[in-house]
């Protein structure tokens, strides 16, 4: 057996036993130690909230979990497709919040624009953009943001970012998140249930979701799985194959936009290996042959992984205190 197969078999799971032994934490979790009476999942049409609000119903039953969906004016409308298909297939009541409204008033649309337009003066509200980083494999020293817009005619151009520019664009975007949050648990209060939150261990290790976003909630049942890992489960879930096949989005800006273009630089699958790697403390030749990367590149990952680490730890800080409060004891 070679290099390759042996580290991409370690990420091969007993999919049965995992889905049992992930239902039964959620039981205990939501019935137990929240005290809850069901759960609230953000359904968007992806892989993991399909698998989350699946999991969610293995361990609570169809009639105690609830399936949010949450379009705006930017949101594929395949999301809103693929989400009702999860329902249907997994028997859940859902309910549907279009927070455009709310993001409009807000300033969303109207900020985000204002920030491309000190790059691209002539944006409009009929043009389409998003973010992109380049490729790990590209070569590129730094891993400098880029954007992309496009005119109401079709054409397409890329721009590279200020540092000001991204931040106001990714401040402005994140009330996206954030909004989807809030009514998350609007739901969650008004039927006493807990919020499921969705993130893998991709997103979750390297701080790929918004503080008080999507980042929020009351467990996270999948966010010890590497992605590949969350298909696994998803296969003999019988997540339903439209899901399963579908592509990767981060399903924020009005341009298609996968997660690897938008954030992890590289196909998911090899970043699963790349980070399973380097929290095994793996050469960087052995993961580049399981990868299909040089150990050079691989190199460049491992660097990237350790800072986004560094940079994006305030993410998983609770409030800071000058003293210790109060203690909550575990039941």
């Amino acid at each position: 057996m070679n290099a390759g197969t042996t580290l991409a078999s370690l990420l091969r799971i007993d999919a049965a036993q995992e889905a049992a032994h992930i239902e039964a934490a959620i039981r205990d979790q939501v019935n137990s130690r929240l005290r809850r009476k069901g759960a609230v999942v953000g359904v968007s049409g992806g892989i993991d909230s399909s698998v989350v609000a699946a999991l969610c119903v293995g361990a609570l039953g169809k009639e105690r979990v609830l399936g949010l969906f949450t379009p705006e004016l930017d949101s594929c409308e395949d999301s809103l497709l693929y989400g009702e298909l999860l329902a249907r297939s997994v028997g859940i009541e859902t309910v549907l919040e279009d927070i455009s409204p709310i993001l409009a008033a807000a300033g969303c649309y109207r900020r985000r624009d204002d920030a491309i337009r000190t790059l691209v003066p002539e944006y409009g509200a009929d043009w389409k953009c998003k973010l992109v980083m380049p490729d790990a494999g590209s070569g590129a020293q730094y891993a400098v943001s880029s954007l992309v817009v496009q005119s109401p005619e079709g054409a397409q151009r890329k721009v590279r970012l200020t540092a000001q520019a991204y931040a106001d664009i990714v401040a402005a975007t994140n009330f996206k998140q954030r909004t989807r949050k809030m009514l998350e648990y609007y739901h969650a209060d008004r039927l006493y249930y807990a919020v499921a939150g969705t993130p893998n261990r991709l997103e979750y290790d390297q701080g790929f979701f918004v503080k008080n976003g999507d980042g929020a909630a009351d467990l996270k049942p999948i966010a010890h799985l590497y992605k590949t890992q969350v298909y696994q489960l998803a296969a003999y879930l019988q997540i339903p194959q439209e899901i399963q096949q579908r592509p990767s989005t981060t399903d924020t800006f009005s341009l298609p936009q996968s997660q690897e273009e938008f954030y992890f630089s590289l196909p998911l699958e090899k970043f699963d290996l790349c980070l399973f790697g380097r929290n095994h403390g793996m050469s960087a030749e052995a993961v580049g042959a399981a990868a299909g990367l040089s150990s050079q590149q691989v190199e460049r990952v491992f660097g990237a992984i350790d800072a986004k680490r560094k940079a994006t730890r305030y993410l998983h800080l609770q409030p800071l205190l000058v003293e210790p409060v109060r203690e909550v004891d575990e039941p």
